[in-house]
């Protein structure tokens, strides 16, 4: 094959003669097209809400749920205020709330259907749990069954919310709006003549901020759990708004498989689902409990928008999303009813194999399918994108004027090269900015102003995904006989074998997510099996606008999953820990969603005028904004609305030493929750004490002699500050009485305890050299498992006046050893009793700027030696 009859001119730009480039002034047009399709197709989708059925129209909607109803009730659920498990407004308050407003639904119920039993369960016992050995003592859940009188089924299935709030939050989104959802839920059943084979069991939950205890003492304790075959768990990060299924199983597929057929709004990802499994999100559900405790498989459920409120003050009725009564109703209502009428609930077993992929497409569909099947999927659809790549390159060298085939096979293997670099040269660029960020002190600049992301990290992947290719475009276009859209073409082809690499390796490591590169293979095979008949039998494979058409869908799902994660991670990254690195995690987020579209519609830019000018405008657009980040433009919190968190706890801390004495002081621990701490460093923290000062209590005392709560905070030590103060007011008297202490053998002891403390204590128990703690009356998780002390107890009780009696077994390394032999340290937190806040610790909050968020609290802390 010869070209010497084709004539070939280069033009001013570096194209061809019959490689016409198009005004420089359609790139801007070209990329607000993107734009416009992002504002008018995905935004709109992620925030639609279906019309509220109000109590006045409820006769024209019989069986559906009426969204008015639930959000009155959520009016008065959150009017109670914080409901900390423990506290008078939790296990009274809400319990009579609860109470009286099931009694209604059941006089209101069809009697002749249904049987209606509702119970409020007391509940003590223990287990281990992210690190602490928890003792609970008379907490409370209301508990519901309905079951249709003709049915004698003992199977059901069980809906899990929790009415319990944080310290200092109303809890209306998390998770209030799901207790009145599952209220209406009851109501319409209860009032239908549809089947229900199975009895449905609504467990109204009243523990599970205080570390799921509300869940564990159901699943262990109840005397209906047993029967419980399949779980909807319903839990919020947020105030509302759709609620994602972020979790599914263990196996058991035909579960998605309801959720696809009855949820009327459907929001599920299997990639949600293993972030989450991985540790990706600072929470937990029940969820976690009734799988675990109860081998109880089911559908995790959690609504996510607005996740700066989350466990704050502005979790409040005014504050939840409207849209959200219904659209969580919609689905959970009918998937409630499925879920009972399912066959499956009668022989688990049988279907228990195999995990599911599910992904929604906008809200509109959803899809799920076997693993096994999706195996399939992805290898199918890698071979014919392979396949047809191949068939591509052929056709170009049959192309009068194009190069002979060996020289198309070498200049798609360069191509290929250079794509993989520029795709390896994008990611690295974007994380390189990630750390920069983050290494000046501007991370979460994006926090508030989610815009700010766009010049930070967008910007840089498609100024590194543009920019390689023009250079090389450039320095070869006198090289070779290759059309601009075949060389275009050719990067788009070698980007597609990229992510079919990448979708292979995924598969084999069973990564179900994997689903998520295939789509953008799909779609771009497609495009390209269309091209090639167009080219066969028209002569014309009109490139560019057949390519465009097939890239809107997958464009959608990609923006879609990416406007998602933002509007979930962006405010997580707030409360995630100061030793998180925020920056980079959202980077890696906007990598694996960008690197999807961008490969496939960034090389089209290729056809306009001074393409290194266009792409270099994205890094020119990326310094712009690293300096807005360094103005107010980019300060990443606002007043009410975005706030940065800090946990603050008045202490008062007392040590007993080894020769007798008695060593006390008081101070304010402040524990910041995210990685800008040093913000206040002028202001509020400047009198705090050094870092020489925490290390020097680091090394005397288990956990640095200070209060913790969480798991995390042991980890943050670093970061935690403590400013001198005068001592809190305790309304009550600690009393821990050494009942008894008996020497069993030789070398082993035994102490026995009571205390009479305040609701919730942690307790430290740190065994000295050559002391190992041998048993306890506690969970002996951390016995068994040989953790490594100090050794965390939880233990949290309701109204009751009765001492906790505990005793603690330990042995000595040497017979006959005098002792001591452990520290025993007692943390008391008080953590809703603000009106024993002392003037000096009110008016020491109000040192924080408006645009923090405090929780706090007051403690005691006492350091015993035994």
């Amino acid at each position: 094959m010869t070209f010497s009859s084709v004539d070939i001119t280069t033009d001013k730009d570096g194209g061809t003669a019959r490689d016409k480039k198009w005004p420089w002034f359609g790139a801007p047009i070209y990329a607000a097209a993107f734009f416009a399709l992002f504002y008018a197709a995905v935004v709109p989708s992620f925030n639609s809400y279906p019309e509220m059925f109000t109590q006045s129209e409820e006769a024209l909607h019989p069986d559906e749920f009426i969204g008015e109803r639930a959000m009155k009730h959520l009016a008065e659920l959150s009017s109670i205020g914080p409901k900390p498990a423990g506290s008078i407004n939790n296990e009274v308050h809400t319990v009579n709330f609860l109470l009286r407003e099931i009694q209604k639904i059941k006089d209101e119920a069809r009697s002749d259907i249904y049987d209606i039993e509702v119970e409020k369960q007391l509940y003590t016992g223990g287990f281990y749990l992210y690190g602490f050995a928890i003792s609970y003592e008379n907490l409370s859940n209301v508990v519901v069954k309905i079951s249709q009188k003709d049915s004698n089924n003992e199977n059901y299935v069980l809906v899990n919310s929790h009415y319990d709030s944080e310290m200092k939050s109303p809890g209306a989104g998390d998770d209030g709006v799901m207790v009145v959802v599952m209220l209406e839920t009851l109501r319409v059943i209860s009032r239908s003549e549809k089947p229900l084979n199975h009895p449905v069991v609504f467990l109204f939950n009243g523990a599970e901020e205080a570390r799921l205890l509300g869940a564990h003492g159901f699943i262990t304790q109840h005397k209906w759990a047993k029967n419980c075959r399949a779980l909807v768990n319903l839990d919020s990060t947020g105030t509302g708004g759709r609620e994602v299924l972020f979790q599914t199983g263990p196996n058991h597929p035909w579960l998605a498989k309801y959720y696809k057929q009855s949820a009327r709004h459907p929001y599920a990802q299997t990639l949600a689902e293993e972030l989450f499994q991985n540790n990706f999100i600072p929470s937990d559900t029940d969820f976690r409990i009734f799988r675990d405790f109860g081998g109880v498989p089911g559908l995790d459920m959690a609504s996510v928008v607005n996740g700066y409120a989350y466990h704050t003050k502005y979790d409040n009725y005014r504050n939840v999303e409207s849209g959200t009564y219904q659209s969580t109703g919609d689905n959970v209502l009918p998937l409630v009813w499925a879920l009972a009428n399912a066959p499956e609930l009668d022989d688990l077993q049988a279907n228990e194999e195999g995990h599911m992929v599910f992904y929604d497409f906008m809200g509109w569909f959803m899809l799920t399918y076997t693993t096994s099947v999706s195996m399939a999927i992805n290898i199918v659809v890698s071979v014919a994108a392979l396949l047809s790549i191949g068939t591509s390159l052929f056709i170009m060298t049959l192309d009068n004027g194009a190069d002979a085939p060996k020289a198309v096979i070498k200049r798609f293997g360069l191509i290929f090269l250079v794509q993989a670099g520029t795709v390896f040269g994008a990611c690295g660029l974007t994380l390189l900015m990630a750390l920069f960020m983050q290494g000046v002190g501007l991370a979460e600049s994006w926090y508030h102003g989610k815009w700010m992301a766009f010049g930070l990290y967008f910007c840089p992947l498609f100024f590194a995904t543009g920019l390689l290719p023009a250079f090389y475009i450039q320095w070869t276009k006198r090289k070779t006989h290759m059309k601009l859209d075949q060389t275009i073409a050719c990067f788009m082809h070698a980007h597609c074998i990229l992510l079919v690499l990448l979708c292979l390796t995924l598969t084999g490591l069973n990564i179900r997510s994997s689903y998520f590169f295939m789509i953008g293979i799909f779609f771009y095979t497609l495009s390209v099996l269309v091209q090639i008949v167009l080219k066969l039998s028209v002569k014309k494979s009109y490139f560019v606008t057949v390519h465009l058409l097939f890239q809107i869908l997958p464009f959608l799902f990609y923006t879609y999953i990416c406007y998602a994660i933002f509007v979930i991670f962006v405010p997580m990254e707030g409360r995630d820990g100061p030793n998180s690195s925020p920056d980079f995690l959202i980077s890696v987020f906007i990598i694996l969603a960008g690197i999807q579209y961008a490969g496939f519609t960034v090389p089209v830019m290729h056809k306009f005028r001074k393409p290194k000018i266009i792409f270099s405008s994205f890094g020119v657009i990326t310094i712009i904004f690293i300096i807005l980040a360094a103005t107010p433009a980019g300060f990443p919190f606002a007043k009410d609305v975005a706030p940065q968190r800090y946990y603050a706890v008045h202490t008062q801390r007392t040590f007993h030493n080894l020769n007798g004495s008695i060593t006390q002081d008081s101070g304010f621990y402040i524990q910041p929750e995210e990685t800008r701490i040093h913000e206040l460093e002028d202001t509020t923290f400047k009198n705090a004490e050094s870092q020489s000062w925490m290390d020097d209590t680091c090394a005397a005392e288990p956990y640095c002699g200070l209060p913790v709560y969480r798991r995390g905070w042991i980890n943050w030590t670093d970061s935690a500050r403590w400013i001198s103060s005068s001592s809190p007011a305790l309304p009550t008297n600690k009393e821990l009485s050494l009942k008894s202490k008996q020497q069993l053998t030789g070398n082993k002891w035994r102490y026995e305890f009571s205390l009479k403390a305040c609701d919730r204590v942690i307790m430290y128990v740190n065994p000295f050299d050559k002391v190992s703690i041998t048993d306890w009356s506690l969970d002996k998780t951390p016995l068994e498992e040989k953790h490594t002390p100090p050794y965390l107890v939880f233990r949290i009780y309701a109204q009751t006046e009765e001492a906790f009696n505990f005793w603690i077994e330990l042995k000595h390394e040497n017979d006959n050893a005098e002792g001591p032999f452990f520290k025993f340290v007692i943390v008391e937190h008080f953590i809703y009793h603000q009106e024993y806040y002392t003037d000096e610790y009110t008016n020491f909050l109000a040192t924080f700027p408006d645009w923090s968020y405090t929780t706090d609290w007051f403690a005691a802390l006492e350091s015993f030696i035994f």
